[in-house]
């Protein structure tokens, strides 16, 4: 056996070990006294506030591309808005998911 082949053996011998080891995770069972920062600032993305800044972002992107001559400036506006507008539901379901 080549050296390198048995260093990767190993390698991945005692990687399983170190993971069959490992406690499991309790990410996200915490935390209850940032809810309410939680809530607020999901209030304004989801509410008035949100849309406010995604019309603002469609508006930049349309006129830095009129400016450039390129459909990219509009296309990006409205993916930020859209990304503004869906980034609380994003993260719950990230923070949230079980396997």
């Amino acid at each position: 056996m080549k050296a390198s082949y048995r260093t990767g053996v190993l390698l991945t011998l005692v990687s399983l070990f170190f993971v069959l080891l490992a406690p499991d995770a309790m990410a996200g069972t915490g935390g209850t006294e940032f809810n309410n920062v939680w809530t607020l600032l999901t209030g304004w993305v989801e509410g008035l506030l949100g849309r406010i800044i995604a019309i603002v972002f469609v508006i930049v992107g349309l006129v830095a591309g009129v400016v450039r001559g390129s459909i990219m400036g509009f296309v990006l506006g409205v993916a930020s808005g859209v990304g503004l507008f869906a980034a609380p539901t994003i993260i719950t379901n990230i923070v949230t998911a079980t396997l």
